[in-house]
């Protein structure tokens, strides 16, 4: 069973976003680009570099260049359970 996207952030993984500029193999002079999402865990983004390397082995469009942001949403030290809720007015 795969786990959650909570319990991922509270294992320490967060969302990392990639854009990926890669060249067209019968068109080398134009750059097109490919958005990839998927949580993480940073620095080393094994997740991130599996599939660069999954793009470089069955992808004609050979990769020109890759940026990419991380963003930890959630830790285990800023979750808290709320039991109850109060209203003011």
């Amino acid at each position: 069973m795969s786990a959650t996207e909570t319990e991922l952030m509270l294992r320490g993984y967060g969302l990392t976003t990639a854009e990926f500029f890669y060249r067209m193999p019968d068109y080398t002079h134009v750059l097109n680009s490919f958005i990839w999402q998927d949580y993480d865990i940073a620095p080393d983004h094994p997740r991130l570099f599996k599939f660069i390397e999954f793009w470089q082995r069955e992808i004609e469009g050979p990769l020109h260049s890759v940026r990419f942001t991380h963003r930890k949403e959630l830790s285990p030290g800023r979750w808290r359970n709320v039991v109850g809720e109060l209203k003011l007015h």
